[in-house]
């Protein structure tokens, strides 16, 4: 059996004017975030994750934002796509941990439904995904909240 582990991360301003999704739950806030697809930054970092324990590239290989067809795309249907491939590669995932680094909104009331959305589309027990939420305590632009940032490592094992 395998084992391997990828790191990923992300980052995107506040202004977009679309819904805030994080981790494909749609919460309550003033603005969306930038990007080309739906700028869920905690897929995205997810994604990252997953691709590099694979040693199956990044997000902007896979997912360019110079292909029209990620225009406003869902990142749920992005991380579906990385775990067919997973599959197809006879890898599975043990678990993932995802840290948002963010001064508002707050994480903390939207943690069980991220949890759960993201767990359907790993096809995962909501035990193997954490999510935790950290503020940049007023230090840069995070701190400030002019955007967020997102980290997260992703366990795979395989036969």
């Amino acid at each position: 059996m395998r084992q391997r582990f990828g790191l990923g991360y992300d980052a995107h301003t506040f202004g977009a004017d679309r819904p805030l999704k994080l981790g494909g739950v749609e919460i309550e806030h003033d603005t969306g975030l930038t990007g080309h697809s739906d700028g869920d930054a905690v897929v995205h970092a997810l994604i990252d994750a997953l691709l590099g324990a694979a040693a199956m590239g990044d997000i902007g290989q896979l997912f360019p934002d110079t292909d029209d067809k990620w225009k406003d795309a869902d990142s749920m249907l992005m991380l579906a796509e990385v775990r067919r491939r997973l599959s197809a590669a006879s890898y599975y995932v043990f678990n993932v941990d995802i840290t948002v680094v963010t001064e508002r909104p707050r994480i903390a009331p939207h943690v069980a439904a991220i949890r759960e959305r993201l767990a359907n589309v790993l096809g995962v027990a909501q035990d193997a995904v954490s999510i935790k939420a950290k503020t940049n305590e007023k230090m840069d632009a995070v701190g400030r909240g002019k955007g967020l940032v997102v980290y997260a490592i992703a366990s795979l094992g395989g036969a």
